[in-house]
């Protein structure tokens, strides 16, 4: 078993280790400042974490990808509920949800722009409505999925519709809305990278157009590494929240 373990580790890290060491020595041969080696850019992510620069601009992306996250999960989320539950709000809204789901997220800034102007709100905005469509679709489809037979076997113990939707159809419906969660968390901080690139002045997309600007590949690359642990980071996390909410019952 503990062979298994170690075998399988190795595949892990035998990529990394390879493409870790390629950069370094790609990057010491190159001898140019628009691909620094890996030993550079490590040396610069410690300068940013001791000026509190990277750690400034990290905080400030965060707390706009929390706000706009959880905000647009929650209005996707209970918008996907209730097309799931009630066919004529289902008929209604899936027309508009199908004209506006195809627009890429950032195909909203430039409007964006001019309605709310260039302040917190925009950033804000696009990432609550990259998390507001899929999270509704995917919620939709997660109760549509539920078997009508476990529905009527419930109704027809006594159930409640309240019963039914929280003991019942959510908990059915749950991996679906995870897959959303989980899908958008990745998303969402690219959305708020490329916001803060083209409109707002402070966050990590800031502080890398401020790099490209002054030819600072060491600082886009020690950015583009902190994106990437965020994204993993998020998506782990609900991958953790759906192994502890579901376990019990899956």
């Amino acid at each position: 078993m503990k062979q298994k373990l170690t075998r399988k580790h190795l595949l892990y890290l035998i990529p990394i280790v390879s493409f870790l060491a390629i950069w370094e020595i790609s990057g010491q041969l190159a001898q140019t400042p628009l691909f620094p080696p890996l030993s550079r850019v490590v040396v610069q992510f410690g300068e940013l974490l001791r000026n509190g620069l990277l750690l400034k601009s990290l905080g400030a992306s965060f707390l706009r990808v929390l706000v706009g996250y959880i905000l647009g999960s929650l209005a996707g989320l209970i918008v996907g509920i209730l097309m799931g539950v009630n066919k004529f709000i289902e008929h209604s809204l899936r027309p508009l949800l199908s004209i506006l789901f195809p627009i890429p997220t950032l195909g909203w800034l430039p409007l964006l722009m001019l309605w709310i102007g260039i302040n917190e709100a925009l950033p804000v905005t696009l990432i609550f409505i990259c998390a507001f469509f899929p999270l509704a679709y995917n919620t939709l489809t997660g109760i549509k999925e539920v078997k009508a037979e476990y529905i009527k076997a419930a109704r027809t113990l006594g159930a409640s519709k309240w019963y039914i939707l929280w003991h019942i159809i959510l908990p059915m419906a749950s991996p679906n809305i995870y897959t959303g969660l989980r899908l958008e968390a990745g998303m969402v901080w690219r959305t708020v990278i490329a916001a803060e690139m083209f409109a707002i002045p402070t966050g990590i997309g800031a502080l890398m157009a401020n790099a490209e600007s002054l030819i600072r590949v060491d600082i886009i690359m020690v950015c583009l590494v902190v994106l990437s642990l965020m994204c993993t980071f998020f998506e782990r996390l609900f991958l953790w929240m759906e192994n502890r909410t579901t376990k019990a019952w899956r």
